[in-house]
């Protein structure tokens, strides 16, 4: 699909639903996009750090997207991809916990698009190496927030949503899912 057709495709009203996955504190952010001007509808995060059992930690990730979904109806769900860091089990647990966010967004059926952490930042602050306090101060700024939150996944997942509404689907890493059949026919070496 070309670019020019992708944005005729693209409603003039939606509601994207931004994710930042996590294993101890998933962070979340819904933003309504009416006529080409997006407003906040809400953030927060899923607090894990009290469940030892990480696979508790999976069901909750993939039930409160549910919930999400059920709740808000977003059209579109943007999710922050996970950086490569040194440390293999934690790329592990968090690859995880992004992956069963995205079972949920599939089996709802709702289009997922990847974003990289740099490309982010780059969308919200013009830098692709922002701290996260500068990603959080200018969304406050670019969407009337009052008091934001103490810990800022959240913020990052509301981050994920505004990325992903100025660039209106275009994904820098090529990854974009619009349900099962979507993802089957673009990783057949993941299917046996």
């Amino acid at each position: 699909m070309s670019k020019s057709s992708e944005k005729s495709v693209l409603k003039s009203e939606r509601i994207i639903l931004g994710i930042d996955p996590g294993t101890t504190i998933m962070g979340f952010g819904l933003i309504k996009v009416e006529n080409k001007k997006m407003s906040f509808i809400q953030m927060n995060e899923l607090q894990l750090s009290k469940y030892k059992d990480h696979y508790v930690k999976l069901k909750l990730i993939f039930e409160r997207t549910i919930e999400l979904i059920d709740n808000y109806h977003p059209d579109e769900i943007a999710i922050e991809a996970p950086f490569f860091g040194k440390n293999v089990q934690s790329m592990l647990k968090l690859g995880r916990a992004q992956g069963v966010a995205m079972a949920a967004g599939l089996s709802r059926e709702v289009p997922i698009t990847e974003y990289l952490p740099k490309k982010i930042k780059m969308a919200i602050t013009g830098n692709g190496n922002a701290s996260k306090e500068q990603v959080a101060r200018m969304l406050q700024s670019q969407l009337n927030i009052g008091k934001l939150p103490k810990n800022l996944d959240a913020t990052d997942g509301l981050a994920a949503a505004v990325c992903h509404f100025y660039n209106s689907g275009k994904t820098e890493i090529g990854k974009s899912y619009t349900g099962w059949d979507a993802f089957v026919k673009q990783n057949p070496k993941k299917i046996r």
